[in-house]
């Protein structure tokens, strides 16, 4: 097979399977269906073409960030750290860019770092970014024994406290960022107060602390109540559902819900008009629950 064809082959495939889990999202609404089933067609994907471009066996890939967490929205980036076992030649150098050069021939929009272990530990070490995304870091393919030392220095370099910490420092100033208020009039669904990321901070700091990586795994670790739990599925679902919508309404990454959406999106998600109210109002009054919500379990969780 020629290598355009081999390209081709492989867009069509990306093509096929993300207007299928569209169409499914569409019929079903199950967000968080969507989101596993975009990073497994994506993992399926990497996964070929990593053995396709004869990689060396004691190198390893693998999803970081949101990826890592296997939460892919429509439009996000597909953030990839590609681990060595030492600093590449120039073989090794020329074979990566093409890879990553296929990565994107094909359709995906990835961010991308080619680290070794210990390059990672030390850009952790002084990004609280870096080892916020790296924590969350899922292999793909390759070296098992590779992988499990970076995830075992990693965690061995960790300071709970410290995270915790920086999080707090970081959740601050993002606040500052955004208006510091759940209420805003157009808001960020992933940043702003009572946003995605008020829930992921939740899960990161659960996760540095050793608690678990989900909210069943933090519910069985008694770390949250059952009520809780409930409240935080059905909080992040809203979410998820709305950002879900918003990417797919304007095909590419936005995550304000500003004015010239809202009516739309209340449209799609079937919300009715009552009183002296329209149907956006509605959904904006139901978001405006829903991020208060999450400011007060964010509050909670953390200070437990």
């Amino acid at each position: 097979m020629s290598d355009r064809a081999l390209v081709a082959g492989f867009r069509t495939r990306l093509q096929e399977g993300q207007k299928a889990i569209r169409e499914r999202y569409f019929t079903a609404g199950d967000a968080a269906q969507m989101l596993r089933s975009r990073s497994q067609l994506i993992d399926q994907l990497l996964g070929e073409l990593w053995a396709q471009h004869d990689m060396p066996a004691d190198a390893a890939l693998a999803a970081v960030g949101g990826y890592g967490r296997g939460e892919l929205f429509p439009a996000s980036d597909i953030d990839l750290l590609i681990l060595l076992p030492g600093v590449p030649d120039d073989a090794l150098t020329a074979k990566l860019e093409a890879l990553i050069g296929r990565f994107w021939d094909i359709g995906l929009e990835i961010g991308h770092s080619v680290r070794t272990v210990d390059e990672c530990l030390v850009e952790a070490a002084g990004d609280i970014t870096i080892q916020t995304a790296l924590i969350e870091a899922r292999r793909l393919t390759g070296d098992e024994s590779l992988f499990a030392r970076f995830a075992s220095g990693l965690r061995a370099q960790l300071d709970p406290q410290a995270f915790f910490k920086a999080k707090r420092i970081e959740q601050d100033e993002r606040y500052l960022r955004f208006q510091d208020t759940p209420y805003s009039l157009e808001p960020n669904l992933k940043e702003s107060p009572g946003g995605l990321r008020d829930l992921q901070i939740i899960l990161w700091v659960a996760q540095a602390a050793g608690y678990g990586r989900s909210w069943e795994e933090l519910r069985s670790a008694g770390f949250v109540t059952d009520e809780e739990y409930e409240h935080l599925v059905r909080c992040e679902s809203s979410l998820q559902r709305l950002r879900i919508r918003l990417h797919y309404q304007l095909n590419r990454r936005e995550d304000r819900l500003l004015f010239d959406y809202q009516t739309s999106l209340a449209e799609q998600l079937a919300y009715q008009p009552v009183a002296a109210k329209r149907a956006s109002e509605v959904l904006m009054q139901d978001y405006y629950r829903n991020a208060k919500s999450v400011t007060q379990l964010n509050v909670i969780l953390l200070q437990n």
